[in-house]
This record gives C-alpha cells, sequence and structure tokens, in this order.
C-alpha cells in the first residue's frame, strides 16, 4: 500500500470534494458536534467552484494523496506557510495519508524560502500536529507552529 502525492488539477475535483466533506462530516465531530448549521456552514466552500479556485492560486500549493489510483486526501499550504487542508477520506484514518500530505505540503513551503509552517488546527487534528513538530502559540490554543 503506497501512497502517492501530486499536485491536484482540475479533474480531481469530484473525488477531492468528496474526500473534504466526507472527512469534515464523519471525523470532525469533536469540532462541529453534528451541529447540521455548522457542518453546512463548514462545507460551504467545499464545491467545484472553489477546488477550481484553489488549484489555480499561484500563492499556494495544493496537494491529493492517492492510493490504488483513489484519492484519499487533500492538502493545501500558501506561499506565507500556512497550511490551509489537511484531510484523509475516513476509510483511510490512521494509514499515514495526512502525514505524508502534511510531509509534502512543509517541503513546499521549504521550497518557497518559508522556515516556518503555522496551521489553525482543528481540535480533532490538534495532536496529530502536536506530535509533528508542531506547537500552540499559546496554551490551549489551535493556532500552532512548527519551524521548518
Amino acid at each position: 500500500m503506497t501512497i502517492s502525492i501530486r499536485v491536484g488539477k482540475k479533474t480531481d475535483a469530484e473525488a477531492a470534494i468528496a474526500v473534504l466533506r466526507q472527512s469534515i462530516t464523519q471525523l470532525c465531530s469533536a469540532d462541529h458536534q453534528d451541529d447540521d448549521a455548522e457542518i453546512a456552514s463548514w462545507l460551504s466552500n467545499k464545491t467545484a467552484a472553489s477546488w477550481a479556485a484553489w488549484i489555480n492560486r499561484e500563492d499556494a500549493t495544493v496537494l491529493v494523496a492517492e492510493l490504488e489510483g483513489n484519492i484519499v486526501g487533500v492538502g493545501m499550504a500558501d506561499a506565507r506557510g500556512e497550511i490551509l487542508l489537511n484531510y484523509a477520506h475516513p476509510d483511510t484514518r490512521f494509514k499515514g495519508i495526512s502525514t505524508a500530505i502534511l510531509l509534502a505540503l512543509e517541503a513546499e513551503v521549504r521550497a518557497r524560502g518559508m522556515e516556518m509552517c503555522v496551521v489553525e488546527s482543528t481540535r480533532t487534528a490538534k495532536k496529530f500536529y502536536e506530535t509533528r513538530g508542531y506547537q500552540a502559540a499559546a496554551g490551549d490554543s489551535l493556532s500552532l507552529s512548527k519551524r521548518l
């Protein structure tokens, strides 16, 4: 089971958006607490139109993770070093997808000459980032950073 990471493209929209929506809906209940309005708000920009805008940004990199030819993860970082997306399909949780995406995003940020990554984490993902060297700005903050 080899994870491959590549730059997202227009034709990935349907599969990538499905991964984002399923991950948020099924894995992030600690954040949205299964509140329909909160979920709807969170999903409101997880659309094909948003995907097209994201992959066309010159100041950001959008990556997809694939297993056996299927998109199972999505990540995005901007030129300032902010991790904007890092989601894995629920069926692939704890299989290294988010870690592979994060490592690739950090490499992209370094390649742009930045020395730090920052992320506004979810409660669900905070421990994930902390175990990979990210530190909270203050106490229990969800604003995390890591020197590269």
